[in-house]
């Protein structure tokens, strides 16, 4: 076998564009994920011309309430560009410079203003996109939307702040401030008291019956009062989400990209090369040369999956370290990491080796090791709850038959604490191996007899 290994080592090493592939590609890959999760979405550029006078405020009852900041509130989420003028707003949106435009037109805080009067008028933005793509038209207009949408929750929220104060001025009483000071409420509670106070002094009649009712009223009026307080407070958001994880804990973003680019480059380099070296023997006719003699064909087979999992190993350990580039990692799980590489590298060998067996010569497999690995790469990421239920349960089925998801699962486990367990996966990789093995073996007698 170790005599097999060197050969086989030695025809990587006759043709080094092959060599060169299986470390550059996985590299390459490792370069990209690390620029995706290191940097992240980037903020949607948006023109931002805000025409609403500086000193203007919302008012409630003649009192001006505090700034709600809704510029700023934006601006947070996205990345704003000055304009001064809405032509300018129009070129920069016309030629790409930024996805929209969000003008706030100077009768805005006017006409929230009239909200409150007996001719109220409609408050309106104006919103500027280019539309000659649908793909991006729809994301300008998702992300408007929810921008526009926590706007008018800041400035909801804050006429309600101040509604339940002069609420509270009206039941309890107070001062409420003015230009020129303040003015004292009585408020309903202490005029029900004065009143009560005022009851025994009347004579029985029609007078101290319709003071009566008056205390009765405020009374009344101040209880049901003092309810709708809190409820004031509430219709500014009437739903809050009360967010409860259930059905397991999944790992950071990053972690999940990371596992992703070195599960399938593991797979691909391992299922590629297995399958290929393996098709190559029989193309040469070196098997009955090997086998008649030599080696045994499960020492051949061996010898097969043990170069792919020493490939598999030393280029995903390589693309790893290239991440730490981009995104930092725990080194202190490296063993983790060897032993969730190794095994699933050792399923994916298996698997290869399956396929190699199988096939007649190196370009079909090469062909069918693609149209097996990729498939079940993407099947692989589809979350539950996303598809039907009866083909989320035929797509388990197939991952469940492959290799690449419980390495995926092991992988992503070995990397950091508290992403799954890393036992189950392995267990159904072990399984997985002794399958793939079996069925690689019986493969081979068809093999040496063709």
């Amino acid at each position: 076998m170790r005599w097999l290994l060197l050969k086989d080592l030695q025809i990587l090493r006759r043709s080094p564009l092959q060599a060169v592939l299986l470390v550059v590609y996985p590299v390459l890959i490792a370069i990209l994920v690390g620029l995706a999760v290191s940097r992240g979405p980037g903020e949607p550029r948006v023109a931002f011309l805000n025409e609403v006078p500086q000193n203007a405020r919302i008012s409630l009852s003649g009192r001006k309430l505090p700034s709600a900041n809704v510029q700023h509130r934006i601006c947070e989420k996205v990345e704003c560009v000055r304009v001064h003028s809405r032509e300018e707003a129009e070129k920069k949106v016309e030629s790409g410079d930024v996805l929209a435009a969000l003008i706030l037109p100077e009768d805005l805080i006017n006409k929230i203003n009239s909200l409150s009067t007996l001719s109220p008028g409609t408050p309106k933005v104006e919103v500027l996109v280019n539309e000659s793509d649908p793909l991006k038209a729809g994301a300008v207009d998702d992300k408007i939307t929810a921008l526009l949408a926590q706007a008018n929750l800041a400035i909801a929220k804050a006429i309600a702040v101040e509604g339940g104060k002069y609420l509270n001025l009206v039941i309890k009483g107070g001062d409420l401030p003015v230009l020129a000071g303040a003015i004292h409420i009585l408020g309903l509670e202490s005029s029900a008291h004065i009143l009560e106070a005022i009851e025994p002094a009347l004579p029985q009649g029609p007078l101290r019956v319709a003071l009566g009712q008056v205390i009765e009223f405020a009374n009344d009026a101040g209880e049901n009062l003092d309810i709708a307080g809190p409820l004031i407070q509430r219709l500014a958001q009437p739903i809050e989400v009360h967010k409860v994880a259930v059905g397991g804990s999944s790992p950071p973003l990053e972690t999940f990209a990371i596992a992703i680019a070195a599960t399938l480059t593991l797979a691909f380099v391992t299922v590629l090369l297995v399958a290929g070296s393996l098709a190559l023997e029989r193309e040469e006719n070196a098997f009955p040369r090997l086998t008649r003699g030599l080696v045994s064909s499960e020492a051949l087979l061996g010898e097969k999956v043990l170069l792919g999992v020493a490939v598999g190993l030393v280029v995903t350990i390589l693309m790893l370290a290239g991440l730490t580039i981009f995104v930092p990692l725990e080194w202190g799980r490296f063993g983790l990491w060897l032993v969730a590489i190794l095994v699933g590298a050792g399923a994916l060998a298996a698997s290869g080796a399956a396929l190699g067996a199988a096939a007649r010569e190196v370009r079909a497999v090469s062909l069918l090791a693609f149209m097996v690995t990729l498939p079940v790469a993407f099947l692989s990421l589809v979350p539950s709850g996303t598809v039907g239920v009866g083909l989320y349960d035929v797509i388990k089925v197939i991952t469940a038959l492959f290799p690449f998801k419980p390495a995926l699962e092991a992988i992503t486990a070995a990397l950091e604490a508290g992403s799954g367990s890393l036992g189950e996966p392995l267990l159904h990789l072990a399984a997985l191996i002794v399958a793939y093995a079996v069925i690689a073996r019986l493969a081979l007698r068809r093999f040496a007899r063709v």
